[in-house]
């Protein structure tokens, strides 16, 4: 097996993890009294410690190699203009997180999940102006199914509301999530546009360097936020007052929460190095009818005719985009046979 289809199935794994995970572990954080938006996002990003794992084993074998070479081993692969590059992503995220948590605050699992499946039309929208993807009638059927989706989760929002909230809270909590729909459709083509241009080579060890300078500036724009929010007051009463078990068991959410959403993130950016942004669009929005599952089997959401026509035509799209892609290999392997065999004939005369 290639190395490059063992990063894809390892990174497939820990993206569905995260996607499907990370808003539930964030859900049951404010269903059992947590409040605090900034520190829910400064969750999305703070398991980035994990990432000095996989580093230091990459570190320690490409010691050894060079060893034998008799080279000197850099610590870290990534210079300068990749640097920048990736504290702007940081900065993005950061932001996204803010929206992200906010939304998720004021909406049930399952309707944030519909909305956020309408990003895979941006991502497809930006690629298509930022890295040139190629649309087929099927992607632009995919995107449009996709948009109508979520679209059609705007009607009778009252009827979906969490108890004790108000029309407004859903109204922006609805305004948000589509925000950071929206920019972090922006985002995966950015990266995916960042490694192209990059001056030097992109390995998968770089990819994880850039998501650690990425992941690092994140938490720590969530933590300015903390400090001006003043959720570092109300912690420790919050944790004393969680419903699902005190202190002990707010540790443990809060924990979990923070290790699978790394996985949404090392996945989405690990599969744009292995494929592209678009690809890694395509596979979030893929898992989301999942997590709306997950969502109404633990949390007993409502599940009205609206989420079922949204969940309908996000699957459609889904099916749509995956046809397409497939017609699209065949097209190429049949046009790379009949040139392979053009040549033989013309070498042949």
């Amino acid at each position: 097996m290639k190395m490059k289809t063992v990063l894809v199935i390892i990174n497939c794994i820990i993206l569905a993890i995260g996607n499907c995970g990370g808003p539930l572990m964030t859900r049951l954080y404010f269903r059992n009294g947590g409040k605090r938006i900034w520190f829910s996002s400064f969750l999305q990003t703070s398991g980035c410690p994990i990432i000095l794992l996989p580093l230091l084993i990459s570190f320690l074998t490409r010691h050894r190699k060079q060893e034998q070479e008799d080279t000197k081993t850099t610590l870290f692969l990534i210079k300068p203009p990749l640097f920048l590059a990736s504290v702007v992503f940081g900065l993005l995220i950061g932001f996204d997180n803010y929206l992200y948590a906010y939304g998720l605050a004021y909406l049930p699992v399952s309707t944030s999940s519909l909305i956020i499946s309408s990003q895979l039309a941006f991502t497809a929208l930006f690629a298509f102006f930022m890295v040139k993807q190629r649309f087929t009638p099927f992607t632009i059927n995919a995107v449009v199914l996709l948009t109508l989706g979520a679209g059609s989760l705007a009607l009778h929002a009252d009827g979906d509301k969490l108890p004790k909230e108000t029309r407004k809270e859903y109204i922006v909590g609805f305004a948000m999530t589509v925000a950071a729909a929206v920019l972090y459709a922006f985002v995966l083509p950015l990266v995916e546009l960042t490694y192209k241009k990059a001056s030097q080579r992109i390995s998968y060890t770089l990819v994880l360097e850039m998501q650690l300078v990425l992941c690092v500036v994140a938490t720590c724009f969530c933590l300015v936020g903390m400090l001006a929010d003043g959720d570092f007051k109300e912690l420790r009463r919050e944790a004393r007052e969680f419903k699902l078990g005190g202190s002990k068991y707010y540790c443990v959410v809060v924990a979990f929460t923070a290790v699978i959403w790394q996985g949404f993130f090392l996945g989405s950016i690990g599969m744009i190095f292995c494929a592209s942004s678009l690809v890694s669009g395509v596979l979030i929005s893929t898992l989301l009818p999942l997590t709306e599952v997950l969502a109404v089997l633990f949390f007993r959401e409502k599940f009205q005719a609206e989420k079922g026509v949204s969940l309908f035509l996000s699957l459609w799209g889904f099916v749509s985009y995956f046809y397409g892609k497939i017609q699209s290999e065949k097209e190429k392997r049949t046009q790379e046979a009949q040139l392979s065999q053009l040549q033989v004939t013309e070498s042949v005369a």
